[in-house]
């Protein structure tokens, strides 16, 4: 077990267990915000591996260093069959990695536990039976999309529904998917990823000729779509460029199409980069261009982060009404968005934003203040919390952030 101070106090203080999967992962941004801030910071950790010489801010359990050795792995092996039968998911600690888990919780006053993925609500849903805290369980995207085509997932899903405190989701489309699957909860709740509006704002200079894409280069954001777009404009725009942020498995594919195009001046692909790098981009891009659509798999978006990040910064999204997009973006008043995989309508919305710009800033002016009013993480924060609080005082539990006696 892994820990940190995660208080000053001399006090004892009961705090709310956050539980990941990768604990150190740079995408997590907002499961790094729930361990820094939920209830002032009065957080424990639970994940079931770390990534090597990450720093834990909080007291952190690793599930991982529970499973070591022959007698474990039996133990595990066992394990999977016995909670599979008990609680349908074979991911429910057993034996001693239970216990060992089960004393964490109590050594460290947990009143509530955030699972921050759907596998994760299944596997520690069954806290509540033992020790009555009240388990919740945030999906983001690929737990609620691709994962629900394996018939094994839905079921380990529904059985967890019923000692669940609350399901939360980043959209209503992911709930949507949930339902369709017979999957549902009474206490369920959107409440997106959310930004910083004070680090996302408009930068002190707009680049207008700048275009930009961050994240993932995967199927679910269709980035050769958004290199076509740009190679359209760029034919009657020679002054505009396009800057990729992020990596992935189409990369090699993208930057064979960008060839092809003969915009290799054009298009530069940058590769991953520090948060601070990316605000600034953000800030400073004339467009944010990001072609989402449901892969081949299955897979979709919730809400990216990304999206709520360009409106936070004024940049101007143009979209697809794909999953949680259209719940942020309302096109033609802070946004523009076309269907999934109609590349002329794409590359004509590109088109329109670039040659429209007084249109173009209003966009932006109206995306600024949606982010400010609706995605803003500390009024987001607010919400879960209230409903943390709600839940720990029914089941009779300290609210976190309680000095206790």
């Amino acid at each position: 077990m892994n820990s940190t101070a995660g208080t000053t106090s001399a006090h004892r203080i009961a705090t709310v267990a956050i539980a990941t999967g990768i604990l150190g992962k740079a995408t997590e941004t907002g499961v790094r915000r729930h361990v820094a801030m939920l209830f002032g910071g009065n957080t424990v950790v639970l994940c079931e591996r770390m990534v090597p010489d990450h720093a834990p801010l909080r007291p952190t359990f690793v599930l991982d260093e529970h499973t070591d050795g022959f007698v474990a792995f039996m133990e595990r092996e066992v394990g999977k069959a016995v909670q599979s039968w008990r609680y349908g998911s074979s991911g429910v600690a057993f034996g001693r990695a239970w216990r060992a888990q089960e004393a964490f919780l109590r050594e460290n006053h947990v009143s509530a536990v955030v699972a921050e993925f759907g596998h994760l609500g299944g596997n520690l849903a069954p806290i509540h039976d033992d020790l009555g805290i009240p388990v919740f369980v945030y999906f983001r995207g690929f737990d609620a999309s691709k994962r629900l085509r394996s018939p094994r997932i839905v079921r380990r899903y529904k059985a967890a529904m019923p000692r669940l405190a609350g399901v939360i989701s980043v959209s209503q489309s992911l709930l949507d998917n949930l339902a369709e699957q017979g999957v549902s909860h009474p206490n369920s709740h959107v409440i997106p990823t959310g930004v910083d509006t004070d680090l996302f704002a408009p930068g002190p200079e707009r680049d207008p000729e700048l275009i930009l894409m961050v994240g993932r280069i995967v199927a679910k954001k269709a980035p050769l779509l958004s290199i076509d777009a740009f190679a359209a404009l760029a034919i009657d725009h020679p002054q505009h460029r396009l800057e990729i942020i992020g990596e992935g498995p189409l990369e090699a594919a993208c930057q064979a199409r960008v060839r092809e195009l003969g915009l290799d001046g054009r298009v530069t692909f940058l590769g991953q980069q520090p948060h601070e790098e990316v605000r600034r981009k953000i800030g400073t891009a004339g467009v944010y261009l990001q072609h989402s659509v449901t892969a081949e798999d299955g897979n979709t978006e919730g809400l990216p982060t990304s999206i709520q990040e360009a409106m936070a910064s004024g940049t101007v999204v143009v979209s697809t009404r794909h999953a949680g997009i259209p719940e942020a973006i309302q096109s033609g008043l802070n946004g523009v968005l076309v269907d999934e995989h109609d590349a002329a309508g794409y590359a004509a919305a590109l088109r329109s934003v670039v040659e429209r710009p007084d249109w173009a800033r209003s966009l932006a002016e109206a995306a600024r203040r949606t982010a400010v009013e609706k995605y803003d993480y500390r009024y987001l924060h607010g919400r879960l919390e209230a409903l943390i609080r709600a839940e720990c005082e029914r089941a009779g539990k300290p609210v976190p952030g309680t000095v206790l006696a």
